[in-house]
């Protein structure tokens, strides 16, 4: 077993996954895996720039982890930077800090690779199962960018997109610095046209259509599985592999979009992180499962993490 420690800095969330790797089996066993609200991305749409308060938030995150993981004695640790540091003009201050705190550069990461680690997280468990078709089509809707990617036990094609659920939220939701609730109908079309023409762009190189399974990640997508399933509270165990129709998820979208922000923030599976963002989230979902005709969406918490460990694990067993 090899000890390792993966961290996954998106535009929304940044998470640590502390785990023993077995390549003979092909299982990730967690030591600890956590997840903090930083919204790294507040603004990056907008200014171009990781706004200070953001950057604290995020470092302050990377100190909370430094401890877990010193705790555990991982053997190695990667940080992969996504959709919001690969866009800012101040990455470098990120970098600079995150490196001062956990001793190891944020390796701010392309699309593709993002893609990569995605498929790889998502997938290594379903291999061989009977009741799912390859080739898969896995999606991550993150907060600034959303990765598709369709391959059976390897990556054939992938592509990322910039639809994410912080993104489409501050260009298309906020004004005079404030979240519409519930958002109007010409925002909502706005935000509808957005999705389509960036997954115009993915079918350029992604072969939506011929994907037999469609499986959904990422804090959007557990969210409505989790309002699907009728949780009390957020249950990862319940999450993981669930499986979502395609009127549940309409279903839930219509729901989300005539709310407050108070009646998003009672839906007892919510973080309060994602309130804000989950109309435009649940809506990418949504608009992907229209475009591909998929029936229903596997939901699988093990995404980029989990494919970040396992490149750990593979790296130091070389």
């Amino acid at each position: 077993m090899t000890r390792v420690a993966a961290i996954d800095c998106g535009t929304n969330s940044i998470r640590l996954l502390v785990a023993d790797a077995d390549p003979v089996t092909g299982r990730l066993v967690d030591l600890d895996r956590r997840m903090r609200i930083v919204r790294l991305g507040q603004g990056v749409d907008k200014t171009g720039r990781l706004a200070p308060e953001a950057l604290e938030r995020t470092f302050a995150a990377c100190r909370e982890y430094a401890a877990v993981i010193k705790e555990h004695g991982a053997q190695r640790i990667r940080f992969v930077a996504t959709s919001a540091s690969r866009d800012a003009e101040n990455r470098d201050e990120f970098v600079r800090g995150v490196l001062d705190i956990l001793g190891v550069e944020p390796e701010v990461i392309s699309g593709d690779q993002e893609a990569e680690f995605s498929f790889t997280g998502a997938t290594k468990e379903l291999t061989g199962r009977a009741d799912l078709e390859t080739p898969y089509l896995v999606v991550d809707i993150g907060g600034g960018s959303t990765e598709f990617v369709v391959g059976d036990g390897s990556v054939r094609a992938a592509r990322s997109v910039d639809v994410g659920c912080v993104r489409m939220t501050e260009r298309h939701f906020v004004r005079d610095g404030v979240v519409t609730d519930p958002p109007a109908a010409e925002q909502l079309a706005a935000v509808r046209a957005d999705i389509d023409a960036a997954l115009d762009l993915a079918e350029e190189t992604v072969p939506l259509r011929e994907a037999r399974t469609l499986v959904g990640l990422a804090g959007s997508v557990t969210t409505v599985a989790g309002i699907a399933l009728g949780l009390d509270a957020y249950e990862s165990a319940a999450i993981h592999h669930s499986r979502v129709s395609y009127e549940q998820v309409a279903a839930i979208v219509e729901r989300l979009v005539h709310s407050t922000h108070a009646e998003r923030a009672a839906i007892p599976v919510m973080h309060p992180g994602r309130v804000d963002v989950i109309v435009a989230g649940a809506l990418v979902l949504l608009s992907i499962m229209e475009r591909v005709g998929a029936r229903e969406v596997v939901v699988s918490e093990h995404d980029i993490l989990d494919g970040i460990a396992w490149k750990v694990a593979a790296e130091l067993g070389e």
